[in-house]
């Protein structure tokens, strides 16, 4: 029973604190709503910024003329898309009120002349990177780091089958662990630099449609 009236209690308490949080985002000035959105998203939580800007959206009343109103709501959209490095257009851009504003036809003039980066698969220098020692890094454009991958793994990869051959059993076992232990860093690196050079590129190319699209402050 008491276990009950303490859960009770806790739910109380959240709930209590999620309708402070809300009277605090009606009561602060939508400049102040504003740069603390940004604030969260120049720090990497997007999801906390978007749930603030979308908190305060639907406090706000139907005034899709005013200026933070419309900011708000595409700013919403723009960080939605980052959080899932989407780069077509939001439906809601193409619909009223939404395909009227300024910011609108700025985004969609931008999207027309600017494709979306291509994505990188990190399966596949992952796979050459398994296959030969650097070939990952190869394929990727770099060189000096493949070069670094082949000198650490080729030696030893060639004192494990030394070993091997004269039937140096804890010697060979000794070998081979190092070989696998490095060999396996070169693939994790190589799908490392894919995917963060998918995420550089995607971010490169956001940042451009936040500043076409004219919004203020620069959440990143």
């Amino acid at each position: 029973m008491m276990r009950r009236w303490k859960q009770a209690w806790i739910a109380l308490a959240v709930t209590c604190l999620c309708m402070m949080s809300h009277i605090a985002a009606v009561q602060a000035s939508p400049a102040a709503v504003w740069q603390q959105a940004m604030n969260m998203a120049a720090t990497g939580d997007i999801h906390a910024a978007t749930a603030h800007l979308a908190g305060a959206l639907s406090m706000m009343p139907e005034a899709t003329d005013t200026l933070w109103y419309q900011r708000m709501q595409l700013a919403l959209l723009l960080l939605e898309m980052r959080a899932h490095q989407r780069v077509a257009a939001p439906e809601m851009l193409l619909r009223k009120p939404a395909d009227g504003w300024t910011e609108t036809q700025l985004i969609r003039h931008y999207l027309d002349g600017h494709t979306g980066p291509a994505t990188i698969s990190p399966t596949l220098p992952g796979l050459l990177g398994a296959i030969f020692p650097g070939a990952g890094h190869a394929w990727l454009g770099r060189w000096h780091d493949a070069g670094v991958c082949a000198m650490l793994v080729v030696p030893m990869l060639l004192l494990t089958v030394w070993a091997a051959r004269r039937r140096m059993g804890p010697v060979t076992l000794f070998f081979a662990l190092i070989t696998l232990w490095l060999w396996s860093g070169t693939v994790f690196s190589a799908v490392s630099l894919a995917e963060r050079g998918t995420s550089e590129a995607y971010m490169l190319w956001w940042q451009g449609l936040w500043q076409a699209a004219a919004l203020p402050g620069r959440p990143w």
